[in-house]
């Protein structure tokens, strides 16, 4: 496999060195992906410079070559550092890399954030995408999701089938992990990066999602990063009261910064600071869910 990719960046400081080598069944998969790819086309990826995304168009470039293009999303569910990393590794990779204003909270209904939000972002995202994919010549639009995604309360992946968007590596079976290990082998920089969903994420359902708010998340989850945490989330409750998730191996380090976290997270404009004793974990907004909004 090719390891001529090093692009440095900070969130792949921490090595996670419980990522296995990838197995003959993951390669396997590997290939297969390699051999669907190249019997689309041309492909616009939609790109958020995540572990998915970027193995996905990278696989789309050894398979298409210059018959890919790379397509990321402006707003303000998505952090400026990510538009930054994204735009980094298409520079570096060669690809054409084009930015789509996407701004979820003129969805009508959006800042409602009921629980189909991922729904009405998506819709409006693949419909601007296709457009663009339309213009620039190319057959299909792709997106990153995986297998572990279909054990979750995912409304996005229904925007997904209605138009008709393509699903590589759900198509050829690979999981987090296995995508994970073969990034590592191909020398990709996010490997080993922290999985991101988009800020709005981190309002509890119900509650509207405000350009505030966003912000707040937004520069409280970039302290954690900064002080070197690997996985984070920050829930926003109210308008006030923030709830972190972090690795349990990483509880003392945050107890260790606690003073200091209070202090600055309340410069931000909460009022609460709380540490979430189950620690980092998926989705945990829909936790919530019971019945029809959980499926």
């Amino acid at each position: 496999m090719a390891t001529n990719t090093s692009l440095d960046t900070e969130q792949t400081t921490q090595a996670q060195t419980d990522v296995p080598e990838p197995s003959e069944q993951a390669l396997q998969k590997y290939r297969d992906l390699l051999d669907y790819l190249a019997q689309r086309g041309s492909l616009a990826v939609a790109f958020s410079g995540g572990v998915d995304s970027t193995f996905l168009l990278k696989c789309a470039k050894e398979a298409l070559g210059k018959n890919v293009i790379a397509v990321t999303a402006k707003s303000l569910s998505f952090p400026e550092r990510e538009r930054r990393e994204a735009q980094e590794f298409c520079r570096h990779e060669g690809i054409r890399h084009f930015v789509v204003e996407s701004e979820e909270l003129k969805i009508p209904g959006f800042s409602h954030n009921p629980t189909n939000r991922c729904y009405l972002c998506k819709s409006e995202l693949f419909h601007e995408i296709r457009q663009l994919a339309d213009r620039e010549g190319m057959a299909q639009v792709a997106e990153g999701s995986n297998m572990d995604d279909n054990g979750d309360y995912r409304p996005g992946l229904k925007a997904v089938a209605e138009q008709g968007i393509l699903s590589p590596l759900r198509h050829a079976g690979l999981y987090k992990s296995e995508i994970r290990s073969i990034s590592r082998q191909m020398g990709l920089p996010t490997w080993n990066k922290q999985s991101f969903a988009c800020l709005s994420s981190r309002v509890v359902y119900g509650e509207s999602i405000t350009p505030k708010k966003l912000g707040m998340v937004d520069r409280a989850e970039q302290e954690l990063l900064d002080l070197g945490f690997h996985q984070v989330r920050v829930r926003i409750h109210g308008d006030s009261l923030a709830r972190i998730e972090v690795l349990p191996a990483e509880f003392p380090q945050l107890l260790d910064n606690a003073q200091r976290l209070v202090r600055d997270f309340k410069a931000l404009g909460f009022s609460y600071v709380t540490m979430d004793l189950a620690g980092y974990r998926t989705g945990s907004m829909n936790e919530t869910l019971e019945g029809d909004d959980a499926k």
